[in-house]
């Protein structure tokens, strides 16, 4: 099992300066790949990736626009994993973009990056570099102190260093074996999750969780501190000479006052993401180690951002991020994941007796059942309805024959395929149903991640 661990550097001012170098070197050589291929696509010509990476390997020596003042090779004080990689990021890139082009998906091509507008990152490989305890040893810089140990044993696959505000992390990914990756569960519930605005998670259990909301508790501060930031660029463009003055003159650097304010700017962006992602992941870890099956929604997030009413407050409880938690640590905790149909109507069905009141709209948010009489609220019935699912799965995947060791050796028994498939639909018109997992006519999707 792939997992990544990512830590905070603690390097020196040289250091620093060569991180960010060599990051800059990533995002030039991408670009520079990437205009290659755009030039030959434009031309009628077969791009081909790594016949590019070859035409590079054999110029970024000698060619000019490679070289420094003093006509020489500035990328050999960089190390060639940094100007390496971005070739096979691009590649991976075009195979993204194209496959989702094939499916009918809405798709965007790869990019152009821009400095300050785009990750600093770069690659570094497993063969290049070596971890003693707290230290890493990293190529053409030597050992760099890192704020705690690598928690994982196995293989190291690869690591990259990038930068968050005016912090630099190593990113390591591991090979663990499963024995070592796999956790035990504390209790083998069955849940129901349902994400929200004002709430921002509810659990079939009833219990309701608040959100951190950290952007909403720093927003009068990130105001402030961009109008100084923006004030700052103003001025600084104010007082820049005309073009025609320095036209001999190189380009004119920001002052110290700006970049101090770019500073301080990020990090508060970097503390609002931090605590988001400290909340969401002691959420997702609870609801994986205290539950054999989890049903969740599968939410249009992309769709709903695009409502600037409601795009803030979706993006500060972080709903995306909170599905793709749970999607790997189920894999840890041999968790069964239950994604309900997008269209399946779980807050307009009652829990109670199963009928459906399709004149519910979203600002109602408690309602009583004509049928029963039940008083339901909205969020938690929801959650119950999600819970009926993923109780129907999981008896669903508990009843298939398990395979014998001595019949088949190679079989694990009682485990399914990891990659999932459809089980047996329910039926929106009945709700209520025994779990057996026999009813028809309308289908969910069992995510076993």
């Amino acid at each position: 099992m792939l997992l990544a661990h990512s830590i905070r550097l603690g390097p020196t001012e040289a250091q620093c300066a060569y991180f960010a170098r060599a990051a800059g070197t990533a995002r030039r050589v991408w670009n520079w790949a990437l205009a290659q291929c755009l030039q030959l696509s434009a031309r009628g010509l077969p791009v081909r990736i790594f016949d590019l990476k070859k035409h590079f390997n054999s110029i970024k020596y000698v060619d000019p626009a490679w070289l420094n003042e003093d006509d020489q090779p500035w990328l050999r004080g960089i190390h060639r994993d940094a100007h390496a990689q971005p070739f096979a990021n691009l590649n991976k890139a075009f195979a993204r973009y194209f496959e989702q082009r094939r499916a009918g998906v809405r798709a965007s091509p790869p990019r152009f990056k821009k400095k300050g507008r785009c990750r600093d990152a770069f690659y570094v490989a497993n063969d290049k570099f070596r971890l003693e305890g707290k230290t890493a040893v990293l190529p053409k810089i030597g050992r760099v102190a890192m704020c705690e140990q690598l928690r994982f044993a196995g293989k190291i696959m690869g690591a990259s260093v990038s930068r968050e505000a005016n912090a630099w992390y190593l990113a390591i990914q591991v090979d663990v074996p499963d024995q070592h990756a796999r956790r035990s569960r504390q209790s083998n519930g069955v849940v129901g999750l349902d994400v929200g605005i004002t709430t921002a998670a509810t659990l079939s259990t009833g219990e309701k969780i608040p959100g951190p909301n950290p952007l909403r508790s720093a927003l009068r501060r990130l105001r402030i501190r961009s109008r100084r930031h923006s004030r700052k660029k103003v001025k600084g463009r104010e007082n820049m000479p005309s073009a025609l003055a320095v036209a001999d003159q190189p380009p004119r650097r920001k002052s110290s006052n700006t970049i101090k304010a770019a500073n301080v700017l990020a990090r508060l962006h970097a503390r609002i993401t931090h605590i988001r992602k400290d909340w969401s992941h002691k959420l997702t870890t609870r609801l994986c180690r205290e539950n054999q099956a989890i049903a969740i929604e599968d939410l249009n997030v992309q769709g709903m951002l695009r409502n600037r009413k409601l795009a803030r407050a979706i993006s500060d409880v972080g709903w995306y991020r909170i599905r793709s938690q749970i999607a790997y640590k189920a894999r840890r905790y041999d968790t069964l994941v239950v994604v309900a149909d997008r269209w399946y109507p779980s807050s307009k069905l009652c829990s109670a007796c199963g009928a459906r009141n399709d004149g519910l709209i979203l600002a109602v948010r408690d309602w009583t059942c004509s049928h029963c009489g039940m008083h339901h609220d909205r969020d938690v019935n929801a959650t119950l309805n999600l819970k009926r699912l993923a109780t129907g799965a999981l008896a669903a995947r508990t009843a298939l024959p398990v395979a014998s060791p001595t019949a088949t050796s190679d079989t694990a028994a009682g485990i399914l395929l990891a990659g999932g498939g459809k089980v047996t639909p329910v039926r929106h018109e009945h709700g209520q149903q025994d779990g057996s997992g026999q009813e028809e006519n309308a289908e969910h999707i069992c995510s076993r991640f």
